[in-house]
């Protein structure tokens, strides 16, 4: 009787959970935006479940690599990923995927966004989006805009932006962010759609001339700077954001663990300041309401993708 007694305790025991490391894969490189949200979370997060959360970085493949790797894993709770906009963008600009991110990730929580914003070179004659948009009018085909490659946020964004404002404008895209960046402080192309966050520092310095905040509400960054819905643009508004998700089949029990820990951390105010200092905006919920925002998002960037013709890199 004790040695039986014994089994079940040690079975429950093993039962618990977590009880091993929980692995949240990135699927971008270390020191990005993306990284930094989830080592701020992920830490918190452990400290609240009694177990160590380790990043794994998977970059490549317009993070069809990261986001593959999540999708085939156990839905034990011991792997997660961290999602962002190509969650809703890649089923519509990549033929011939492995895994279908609709279907075979499921919503865990949101964590935050940030709103893109609209830069100019500070040599540029343009004072105001109107300014931009007047010109872009009058002269189709003579605006030009930078990215860091097809299909990222800010190529969507800017694309978003024109099919607004009625502008016709030439789309430059460059191998990742800090080229495109560079051809803009030299006054090469004449725009971009770009989270403040990369830019801030130019910014400050007066080498770049923001526009115009790509949401309803302003951005903590540039306080000052108006929004696209101020401006008569709501249906310009663009963000970049992150949320967790896990393997199709995780116990709803683990989902609901996963996501109030995930809540927890978010209502840290060490958490919110830093969100905050990154121009984030924490967005605690519960999984179906990140299902709902992930749901409406991919609807939104495939009409985009799909009227643009876009092709991935």
């Amino acid at each position: 009787m004790l040695a039986a007694a014994f089994t079940i305790s040690f079975a429950h025991a093993q039962d618990v959970y977590p009880n091993k490391p929980i692995r949240i894969i990135v699927p971008y490189a270390a020191g990005g935006g993306v990284d930094i949200v989830t080592r701020l979370v992920g830490q918190k997060m452990g400290d609240l479940l009694k177990q160590v959360v380790i990043v794994d970085n998977r970059p490549g493949a317009g993070t069809n690599i990261g986001m593959g790797a999540a999708a085939k894993a156990d839905p034990d709770g011991y792997t997660l990923l961290t999602a962002s906009n190509t969650l809703a963008s890649n089923g519509a600009l990549y033929k011939n995927m492995s895994f279908d991110p609709e279907k075979d990730l499921v919503p865990v929580g949101s964590i935050g966004y940030a709103p893109l914003v609209v830069v100019v070179p500070q040599a540029s004659s343009f004072k105001t989006l109107r300014d931009l948009v007047a010109y872009g009018k009058a002269n189709p085909g003579k605006l030009t805009y930078g990215s860091a490659g097809n299909g990222s946020s800010g190529h969507l964004a800017s694309e978003l932006l024109q099919a607004e404002s009625g502008i016709d404008a030439l789309h430059v895209p460059y191998k990742g962010g800090a080229p495109a960046i560079n051809d803009l402080l030299g006054d090469r192309i004449s725009f971009m759609s770009i989270n403040p966050l990369e830019v801030i520092s130019h910014i400050q310095a007066g080498k770049l001339r923001p526009l115009a905040v790509m949401d309803a509400q302003p951005t903590q960054l540039l306080p000052s700077v108006p929004t696209v819905n101020s401006l008569g643009l709501p249906g310009s508004s663009a963000t970049v954001w992150w949320g967790l998700v896990a393997p199709k089949g995780m116990p709803q029990d683990i989902v609901g663990k996963l996501n109030g820990a995930l809540r927890q951390a978010l209502a840290d105010p060490a958490v919110v300041k830093r969100m905050s200092e990154m121009g984030a905006t924490v967005t605690p919920g519960s999984a179906a309401d990140f299902g709902a925002f992930v749901r409406k998002e991919t609807a939104k960037w495939t009409k985009v993708i799909k009227a643009a013709n876009i092709q991935p890199d």
